[in-house]
């Protein structure tokens, strides 16, 4: 589809439209297009050591960059951007149909991918899409594929029915899910390129339900890293040898009991949490009146002891949502030095380490909460056991801060309410999120001015980074005119 003319009613936004055109090139091109992006084992660089070799991140980005360029948008600049050692950012700019407009609308996504994790459904896999009742299966094409195609779609509409916007560029890149290390050198590089940005559109987020629109008000910080216990050179016998030798395993137990309490989950050190603002909480309000018990009770849960499912942290839905967006959680996501069942003798293992994943409150920094924790973990360490935490990242930027987004001005606020309204016949609703976008930080320093418009498609049951992740394809359609639509409406 190259791009489209104008129609008869140009200059007269027609939400009809919007929701027409968005549709079909979702049917006729977006949906085939993440088909495709779904089957390349596009992982992010530190879930792939060789994908410079393995080329898997310069293939996804050479899909979207001849896309792109297909549309024929006027005007249209693209270029892929390749530092060396770094991963290639694609970044595109679009003149403005605005007359007198110097304002820029930045539109974020990227297009690397979680691992594959386990746990698939038979006929579901994490690089075999299927389309199925309306949900595209498969890793990655609702975290965060789809981006970069929806905000395109959101521009032609508007460009179809010639409705004045202003200068728009997009930056996608392919280092997120490793916590954007990559993407500071181009920011730099790109400078005043990027203009003077008044609105920010990221569609890397999640929605409540797939009923609204959802805008997010805030995201948790990250810090991860590996913690490791060594007690021995090498395994000896566990009956000729254990209550000698301090299992490594308990040392690593004890290290956890000092930052966590294993009753509540709750976080011991105070440092590690932060005033929830008052704002916040009164949206979580709201939005735990709209969700109600969905808040968890869309989970997987295992069958439980009793025959029932598993139980919650809390069945109070407002305590739910403020604990998975606001409050601090430890997660252990991957082990080493735990041999596999088949395999494990009566050996006192030589050590025992654990991945960690601590979300940390959005308005902590992630650095100094990574050297605060490895300081924890590290100090007075029991029977003198070697122990170190090494986090993610580089010295200077270790782990990622959250973030939380500034006063909504008047007309975005109206704008999004507006849009919500016209395609999904519902309110617009406030949803803090406990991912991490850590671009998100750094960009609302760069444009402390900015206005925020953080959305997307993962709402219940999608599983972003899990098994069976979809994109909910209707929900999709509904956004990407949205968007549009919130676009047209910049003052």
């Amino acid at each position: 589809m190259t791009h489209p003319t104008s129609s008869p009613t140009s200059g007269t936004l027609s939400q009809s439209e919007l929701a027409a055109f968005a549709d079909r090139v979702w049917d006729e091109e977006i949906v085939p297009a993440l088909v495709s992006y779904i089957a390349v084992p596009a992982k992010s660089p530190a879930f792939d050591a060789q994908w410079e070799a393995n080329g898997y991140l310069d293939r996804v980005v050479r899909d979207a960059e001849e896309w792109i360029r297909s549309k024929k948008i006027p005007g249209l600049k693209l270029e892929v951007l390749r530092a060396p050692n770094r991963s290639p950012v694609i970044f595109f700019e679009l003149p403005a149909t605005k007359a007198a407009s110097n304002d820029t609308i930045l539109i974020y996504g990227h297009l690397d991918k979680q691992p594959e994790f386990d746990g698939w459904r038979g006929d579901l896999g994490p690089w075999t899409p299927k389309y199925e009742d309306g949900k595209l299966y498969g890793r990655g094409g609702a975290d965060d594929g789809y981006a970069v195609y929806a905000s395109l779609t959101a521009i032609m509409a508007l460009d179809r029915q010639n409705i004045p916007r202003p200068r728009c560029v997009g930056l996608i890149e392919t280092c997120e899910e490793s916590g954007s290390y990559d993407l500071p050198p181009y920011l730099e590089m790109l400078g005043d390129r990027l203009g003077q940005v008044s609105l920010v559109v990221c569609l890397d987020s999640g929605a409540g339900n797939y009923d609204q629109l959802w805008l997010t008000t805030s995201l948790r910080g990250m810090v991860s890293g590996t913690l490791k216990v060594e007690v021995l050179t090498e395994g000896i016998h566990s009956g000729a040898h254990s209550g000698v030798v301090p299992s490594s395993f308990r040392v690593l137990r004890h290290l956890l009991d000092r930052l966590e309490d294993a009753k509540t989950g709750r976080l011991l050190p105070e440092s590690f949490h932060c005033e929830i603002p008052h704002v916040r909480i009164e949206e979580a309000k709201a939005t735990a009146a709209i969700l109600k018990e969905e808040v968890y009770k869309r989970m997987p849960w295992a069958c439980g002891a009793d025959g029932g499912s598993v139980l919650p942290v809390t069945t109070d839905p407002l305590e739910a949502i403020l604990n998975r967006t606001w409050r601090p959680t430890l997660s252990v996501v991957g082990a080493e030095g735990f041999p596999e069942f088949a395999n494990a003798g009566n050996v006192l293992r030589p050590y025992s380490a654990f991945k960690l994943s601590l979300r940390i409150p959005p308005l902590l920094d992630g650095n100094a909460a990574a050297l605060q924790l490895k300081a924890l973990l590290e100090d007075n360490a029991p029977y003198n056991a070697r122990v170190s935490f090494v986090p993610d990242g580089t010295p200077g930027s270790y782990g990622a801060s959250g973030w939380n987004t500034p006063e909504l001005s008047p007309w975005l606020s109206t704008a999004v309410n507006a849009a919500s309204e016209s395609h999904f016949g519902t309110p617009v609703g406030y949803l803090g999120e406990g991912g991490t976008i850590p671009l998100m930080g750094l960009l609302q320093k760069s444009f402390p001015k900015a206005q925020m418009m953080v959305c997307g498609v993962l709402g219940p049951k999608s599983n972003a980074h899990g098994p069976n992740e979809f994109l909910h394809v209707p929900y999709g359609k509904r956004l990407t005119a949205a968007v549009a639509q919130v676009i047209a409406a910049h003052p």
